[in-house]
């Protein structure tokens, strides 16, 4: 057996293998699977296989899942038929030698011939092997393939084109894979309009036709298409099919079309093609000209191009105009241009100064060049840098003396422009001394970062986000005097390995953070599901009372970025509201990728990591021990003291979230015992009354005033607008392919500063804080970045 064919040795054939396969119910499933067994690196049983292609591309018409048994009657018994032909697999023979040995010399001539064709259905391409040698001609197959045609209803003459397209890289792949020397390759046709596009220019035709014709012709370049009337093209076997019993017979697919056993002269001849294509595959042709009046050597206005190159070329092509030359202009006329566009900007911006140094007098004492002694340069006529290095005999004379230019002139940001795009948009300063040692422009470091501030690319590649002045507290974080975890944050991390048995399982931990009083709730689950978090809610709420409002992020910014969290976080989060609402909770989530939103419990859960990372390290633990030491973990931090702790002895200890849920600071005091007297007497309803008293005294006193300095963010800055042009921010993706596109919505906060949006991009809206977003200037709208 060879390259998964039987090789019989003895005959010097390669035969097919049949390997069935058994399955219950015929689905999408089991006919891909009937379909990839079928071993044909020749391509020798195409014209059977793409009758199954064919058939599958109908069943994938309409929507259905893999196992889904429930096929169309008269498709599943075409299915059946196909299937039934496989036991005939093994009477196909090919001889695995390409010639006998009687050609098998280096005087024979060896041609390639490639057919292609083309149906509504499918198209393809075979390719044959011709060798000839004083007289006597042998033909052999050698390789072909096939492709179902596009879902899209698409015209003749283009699914001819994506034969062709096959034929020529048919062609590529043999001549790059065969040794043999081949002397000709012929690419036969029977579609004359597809001959005729590949003897035109493929700027002429629309995307479809243009990309496909400029590929063939590179592909063959060299080669010689010709036509073939479709009786003697074999490649519409393909198209049209064959079964295995017509294919183990001899036939022209096997042994070639008969034409080519016969001398060149006798070939098909080509019919005479006309240059008169089909006028809805070419491209809409438009006339462009420009009528100018020339009174004189005028320079083009530089407000009106985007590039300096642009302008330089325009008043190349202007010069030349007014002297009567033709042809391209030499490296001579474009210094010239040059030298005119820059005395003319010189002329722009320093006009008295121009006129006193061509007249030989001083510049006035009030000029802005005075301190670079500014002198006439004979030769171009510019105002250039006297200085003081004349004596410097090791620089070249543009660096001593610079041409002087004003920042503020159009042609001199359209000179920045250059120099910032041919070294790639860097630094201000880079740019800066790149451009010192030809010119001198006044108060050029900020020129420079005024073009780079209003620069795409610079922005793109170095702007920041502009993030508004730090919101006030919002009402969940000033429930005073209200129970604890009346409003309740909730964040879940993980997973965490555990010992069942003799296997390892996942379980994830979930924090509930009351945000008033830094309270701490921690509780295993099972699974990331709707199921396992209610229950938890339920323990929580058993525990610690019903919340009023709970909080949450949207499962897309976990810290960490466990794929696997993500994922059933984000699934399981729409129909929480619906289960909390029986509960009358209300249910409130952040914008995605804004973790600073739920900073409160996403720094708890940091707490909880470290506690947990110190105490087990790289430990697997059972079920059991893992909740022990998530609940003792709890203990730890709800024993926290909320605010500045005091030095001073004289001072009282300062409260912590145990005061409300234990009625001490700590869990490892031991409770006040009354006596069976008190018991039912009001000391105890008393104490209790007196410690939560006191909690919300020195709460009040001690920490709620530490809430108020702003840590950051402590500057206005500009609202997002809708419109704006944005980049998003996106660490999982190098910064050159973030994301841009436009605002559609804002969302203000209660202070009017814009705190998040939703933006566009490629028909997509995304939710994003302003945090993540970095404001572009304007993208004019043939920019690509946009698309």
């Amino acid at each position: 057996m060879t390259l998964g064919l039987n090789w019989r040795c003895v005959v010097d054939t390669l035969h097919y293998r049949h390997r069935p396969l058994s399955y219950h119910e015929v689905t999408m499933r089991n006919i891909y699977r009937v379909l990839a067994s079928q071993y044909d690196p020749l391509g020798y049983i195409i014209p059977f296989t793409t009758r199954a292609k064919t058939l599958v591309r109908q069943l994938w018409v309409k929507e259905r899942e893999w196992d889904d048994p429930l096929l169309p009657s008269d498709l599943l018994k075409a299915w059946q038929k196909w299937e039934a032909e496989l036991e005939h697999l093994p009477l196909i023979t090919i001889p695995r030698c390409y010639v006998s040995a009687m050609l098998d010399i280096p005087e024979a001539e060896r041609e390639l011939h490639i057919f292609c064709d083309a149906s509504e259905t499918a198209y393809g391409s075979v390719a044959y092997l011709r060798t000839e040698h004083q007289g006597l001609v042998e033909l052999a197959f050698i390789h072909a393939r096939s492709r179902v045609s596009p879902k899209r209803q698409q015209s003749m003459p283009r699914l001819e084109l994506c034969a062709a397209l096959t034929g020529a890289q048919l062609a590529k792949i043999l001549h790059n894979e065969i040794s043999l020397e081949i002397r000709n390759t012929f690419l036969w046709s029977d579609s004359t309009t597809v001959l005729t596009w590949l003897k035109s220019e493929s700027c002429r035709f629309k995307v479809f036709v243009g990309t496909r014709v400029s590929e063939i012709q590179e592909l063959t370049e060299g080669y010689c298409w010709r036509y073939v009337d479709s009786g003697n093209n074999v490649a519409d076997d393909i198209t049209r099919g064959k079964t295995l019993l017509e294919l183990s017979q001899p036939n022209q697919w096997y042994k070639g079309p008969d034409f080519l056993y016969l001398p060149p002269a006798t070939w098909p001849e080509s019919p005479v093609i006309g240059l008169n294509e089909d006028p809805t595959e070419l491209r809409n042709t438009k006339f462009c000209g420009l009528t100018l009046t020339c009174t004189g050597l005028s320079l083009p206005d530089a407000t009106q191009f985007s590039t300096f190159e642009e302008l330089l070329e325009a008043t190349c092509r202007s010069s030349q105009g007014l002297v009567g030359e033709t042809g391209d202009p030499g490296a001579l006329e474009y210094q010239q241009s040059e030298s005119s566009l820059l005395r003319q900007a010189q002329l722009d911006s320093f006009p008295t100064e121009y006129q006193a140094l061509t007249n030989g007098k001083p510049i006035p004492l009030s000029s802005r060049l005075l301190t670079l002694s500014p002198e006439l340069d004979k030769t171009t006529a510019l105002i250039r840098v006297g200085g003081r290095l004349r004596q410097t005999t090791n620089l070249s004379y543009s660096t001593l003396h610079p041409i002087v230019l004003d920042p503020k002139h159009p042609i001199n940001r359209l000179l920045i422009k250059q120099y910032d795009t041919k070294l790639g948009h860097p630094v201000p300063e880079r740019v800066f001394a790149e451009m010192r040692r030809y010119y001198w422009i006044l108060r050029g470091r900020q020129a420079i970062r005024r073009h780079q501030h209003s620069c795409v690319e610079c922005q793109k590649w170095r702007a920041k986000p502009k993030i508004p002045k730090m919101a006030e507290l919002p009402p969940a974080r000033l429930r005073l005097m209200k129970p604890a975890f009346y409003s309740t944050g909730v964040d879940c991390f993980g997973p965490f390995l555990v010992k069942r048995g003799r296997s390892n399982e996942k379980r994830w931990g979930i924090i509930f953070k009351c945000m008033t009083t830094r309270c701490v709730h921690l509780d295993l689950l099972s699974n990331m599901d709707t199921d396992s978090f209610l229950m938890a809610l339920r323990r929580m709420v058993a525990r610690r009372g019903t919340p009023f409002e709970i909080l949450s992020d949207q499962g897309t910014n976990f810290r960490g970025g466990e794929k696997e969290l993500q994922t059933a976080f984000s699934s399981m989060s729409p129909d929480l509201q619906t289960q909390l609402a029986k509960q009358k909770i209300h249910f409130q989530y952040n914008p995605p990728n804004a973790p600073h939103f739920g900073g409160m419990w996403e720094r708890e859960i940091r707490s909880v990591k470290t506690a947990m990372c110190t105490i087990i390290g790289s430990q697997t633990l059972t079920e059991e021990v893992l909740r022990t030491l998530l609940i003792e973990v709890e203990a730890i931090l709800n024993a926290k003291p909320l605010g500045y702790v005091s030095s001073d002895v004289a001072d009282p200890d300062p409260v912590t979230p145990n005061y409300l849920l234990m009625g001490w600071p700590d869990a490892s005091l031991p409770q006040v015992i009354y006596p069976e007297s008190e018991i039912l007497s009001r000391k105890r309803w008393r104490q209790s009354q007196v410690l939560a008293d006191q909690f919300w005294t020195s709460f009040i006193k001690n920490y709620l005033p530490t809430l108020q300095p702003r840590q950051k963010w402590m500057r206005d800055s500009s609202n997002l607008t809708p419109g704006t042009v944005v980049m998003i921010i996106d660490y999982q993706l190098p910064r050159a392919l973030w994301p841009v596109g436009k605002v559609v919505t804002i969302y203000p906060g209660s202070d009017g500063n814009v705190r998040s949006a939703e933006i566009e991009v490629k028909n997509k809206h995304y939710h994003r804080p302003v945090s993540r977003l970095i404001t572009l200037p304007a993208i004019p709208d043939n920019d690509p970045a946009t698309d």
